[in-house]
């Protein structure tokens, strides 16, 4: 599929951040120029997803867009497994399902909300970038629904962009990414218009609240396995 180049916040933006039809359609352009070592980080999380996949488990993508990883998942199996994404943007399913239909894949596709759907159980989820969307107060709910989802010794992979506990730090670190998006072909009006939407939409915690929350809703662990300035990959095991 051709990728459309994400031009979204070259013109004034009225309204907050969401994942439409404009945003579905450049979205995997956009993660691309905006989230720094992207394609490693989830490289990374499917090596991860993949070596606790055994034959017949289940596999959740929570707020899998456009069903990217899901396809690279599928691909590196050697056994039968069952992939499933759950997206409440009706926009990125239909750009997914159109993927899929290309690939002739298995993946299962559900549009719903992640905080009230009917889980089975499972061996892995993954959540890229899903719970910064989600209210505080409702993101420990879920974190404790996906440890009541999973067997034993099954594996929460999550990535999020997080805050620096330090305000002097996180600053230097807003502008060394900011740096890196103009790299990325970003301009300057671009990146404040893009902020400004996402204001009070995107919340993130500290490396140490999220792995905090992590422990506190049932797991034994959770590391963080990949980080970039205030971008991070956690796994945590149950």
């Amino acid at each position: 599929m051709v990728r459309m180049k994400d031009r979204i916040f070259t013109k004034t933006i009225e309204k907050q951040f969401e994942f439409d039809e404009e945003v579905a359609a450049v979205f995997d352009d956009m993660l691309e120029r905006s989230v720094p070592f992207y394609a490693e980080a989830m490289r990374l999380t499917q090596q991860i997803a993949v070596e606790r996949l055994q034959e017949g488990a289940v596999l959740y993508d929570l707020g899998c867009s456009t069903a990217t990883l899901l396809l690279n998942i599928e691909r590196m199996l050697s056994v039968n497994a069952t992939l499933i994404g759950i997206d409440n943007s009706k926009a990125m399913l239909e750009h997914a399902a159109k993927k899929l239909a290309i690939y002739n894949s298995d993946i299962r596709l559900e549009e719903g909300d992640v905080l009230h759907y009917p889980y089975q159980r499972a061996d892995v989820v993954i959540s890229n970038y899903t719970l910064q969307f989600i209210r505080p107060l409702q993101r420990e709910k879920l974190v404790k629904t996906i440890a009541d989802t999973l067997h034993d010794a099954g594996r929460f992979i999550f990535s999020e962009k997080v805050v620096s506990s330090d305000s002097k730090l996180n600053k230097e670190l807003i502008d060394i990414y900011h740096d890196f998006k103009k790299e990325q072909g970003y301009s300057s009006y671009e990146i404040m218009q893009k902020r400004e939407a996402l204001e009070n939409v995107l919340i993130p915690y500290t490396a140490q609240e999220n792995c905090e929350m992590v422990r506190n809703s049932g797991f034994r662990s959770c590391e963080v396995v990949f980080r970039w300035a205030n971008f991070a990959t956690f796994v945590a095991l149950k």
